[in-house]
């Protein structure tokens, strides 16, 4: 005779024990949307303030809603608008030729990230795969790169910047950290320790030499994080601010983020033109915005993958 078995109201009870109110999970979540609230309404702050008139602004500031919604800040920030009409909308007429800095700092972005994740990567497979006499005490010097404030060296690679007569130019934005970066090394090389040997010691039997197994099948198992080492990198130099303004005087290569600073302080004898620098600001963290909301997955997933490993 068959007999029934009391695991269904057992696992009932187990749901409405999981469903149940308890202090705890109410403090979570009210942790939650603080973090959340704290989060976001930066961005919705500049957005609200990028919609509203910039001569309506200052009899309103506080107000949670656009100000008197208007696109001007939005024209005024991509040129749309005439230095008259700028001026009517309460902006300061100075010019912001945002699709040129948005193209200097693609082209800058862009070609930092594929020359350091290129090289960091070569770094990390010989410190990972090749033996060579010093190995581990070179890894460690490396290391300790990772303790250097990146200000210290901002005095000296100016200096050779200037020495060899590359500033205002791309040459001298991307040189002194185009070819590497002691924390991607690292993180690659860890990863790739975790890496089974087997496919490869079978293509060196076969004849394949080291770039040829360097580049047919390492990278394509790294592709996880080096996918995240390029997003992490892209986003730091897309950001980067400090060193532009060193290195760079001219249009031609003045990135979005540093040609916000010069608007900022285009009118000194007016008001600034809030509206148009927030919607200026708006359009340079949209590209970012963007990039966390498609990759964020995969970043948080390699990044803990390559922590258990």
């Amino acid at each position: 005779m068959t007999t029934l078995s009391p695991a269904r109201p057992a696992a009932a009870g187990a749901v409405r024990t999981r469903g149940r109110f308890s202090p705890g999970r109410a403090a979570a979540w009210i942790y939650i949307v603080v973090v959340l609230a704290v989060t976001v309404f930066p961005f919705y702050w500049i957005l609200r303030t990028a919609l509203s008139d910039n001569v309506s602004l200052p009899t309103d500031p506080m107000s949670l809603l656009p100000v008197d919604f208007t696109w001007g800040a939005f024209e005024r920030a991509l040129g749309l608008a005439s230095t008259a009409e700028a001026q009517a909308q309460g902006g300061s007429g100075a010019s912001l030729d945002t699709a040129l800095f948005l193209r200097n700092s693609v082209i800058y972005a862009t070609v930092q990230t594929a020359l350091v994740v290129f090289c960091s990567a070569m770094a990390a497979y010989a410190f990972s795969r090749l033996h060579w006499r010093g190995r581990d005490a070179v890894f460690n010097i490396l290391l300790g790169a990772l303790m250097v404030p990146a200000i210290l060296v901002l005095l000296p690679n100016f200096i050779f910047i200037r020495d060899i007569h590359q500033l205002n130019s791309f040459t001298g934005l991307l040189l002194p950290g185009a070819f590497f970066s002691a924390f991607n090394v690292f993180f690659l090389r860890q990863f790739m320790l975790g890496l089974s040997t087997e496919v490869e010691e079978a293509a060196l039997m076969d004849g394949a030499g080291r770039l040829r197994i360097f580049f047919t099948i390492t990278l394509p198992m790294t592709s996880a994080p080096l996918a995240t080492l390029s997003i992490l990198t892209f986003i730091n130099t897309w950001n980067d601010y400090f060193w532009p303004l060193l290195v760079t005087n001219d249009e031609h290569a003045r990135p979005l983020t540093l040609a916000l600073g010069v608007f900022k302080q285009s009118s000194p004898q007016a008001a600034p033109d809030w509206a148009g620098l927030m919607a200026a600001t708006m359009i340079a963290a949209l590209p970012m915005l963007l990039l966390f909301m498609v990759f964020g997955r995969r970043i948080v997933n390699s990044l803990g993958f390559t922590g258990i490993k």
